[in-house]
C-alpha cells in the first residue's frame, strides 16, 4: 500500500511539474516559428491521443473499453459538429467559420477522459496535460478563443464520462461441472 501511495504521489508530482513548465511556456512570448511548431504539435496530438487510447485498448484485449471509446467518440463528434453548424461562430482574427466549440480540443479531451476513467489517474494526468496543450495550441494559432476551447474540453470529457467505466481485469471465476454421479461448483479468485 505504501509503495502504491509513493508511486501515486510521484505521478501527481510529475504532473504538477509538467503543468508548471506548461504554464511558464504559456506566459512567454513566442516567435512565429514557435507558434507554427506549437500549432503543428497540437495537430499531431489530434490524431495521436485518440489513436493511443484506442490502440492500447485493443492491444490489452479490452474490447469492452474499445466499444466504450467508440461510443463516446461518436457522441463527441456529433455534438461538436452539430454545435459548430448550429452556432456558426466566426473564428478570431477572421480565420474562418465554425469556431465553437474547438474540435481539436473536444477530441483530445474525450481521449484523455477515456484514458483517465478507464485506466486511472496514473495515465490520465499525462493525457490531460497533452489535451490541455492541444487547447493551448488552438488559441496560440488564433483559431479559437478560450470559450471555444473550454466548451470543447467539457464536451469531450462529458462524452467519455457518459460511456466509460473503470477497467476491471477478471479476478473471479465460477465453474460448474456435472456427470452422472456428482455435481461440482467451484470458485477461484486470482490476486
Amino acid at each position: 500500500m505504501v509503495k502504491k501511495l509513493k508511486n501515486y504521489c510521484a505521478t501527481v508530482g510529475n504532473g504538477i511539474l509538467f503543468f508548471l513548465i506548461f504554464f511558464l511556456l504559456l506566459c512567454s512570448k513566442s516567435t512565429h516559428a514557435q507558434s507554427r511548431t506549437i500549432e503543428t504539435a497540437g495537430d499531431v496530438l489530434l490524431f495521436t491521443l485518440p489513436a493511443t487510447a484506442l490502440t492500447t485498448s485493443l492491444i490489452i484485449k479490452d474490447y469492452e473499453g474499445t466499444w466504450q471509446f467508440a461510443k463516446s467518440a461518436l457522441l463527441n463528434q456529433a455534438v461538436t459538429i452539430g454545435l459548430k453548424y448550429a452556432t456558426g461562430k466566426s473564428r478570431p482574427y477572421n480565420n474562418g467559420e465554425r469556431a465553437f466549440p474547438s474540435g481539436h480540443t473536444s477530441t483530445t479531451f474525450q481521449s484523455a477522459a477515456y484514458i483517465q476513467k478507464r485506466y486511472g489517474w496514473k495515465f490520465g494526468i499525462p493525457a490531460y496535460a497533452l489535451a490541455g496543450f492541444t487547447g493551448y495550441s488552438r488559441m496560440n494559432a488564433k483559431m479559437h478563443d478560450g470559450w471555444d476551447v473550454l466548451a470543447g474540453a467539457l464536451i469531450g470529457i462529458g462524452s467519455s464520462y457518459l460511456f466509460t467505466s473503470p477497467y476491471q481485469k477478471e479476478h473471479m471465476e465460477l465453474t460448474f461441472a456435472s456427470d452422472a454421479d456428482s455435481i461440482s461448483i467451484g470458485f477461484r479468485y486470482k490476486f
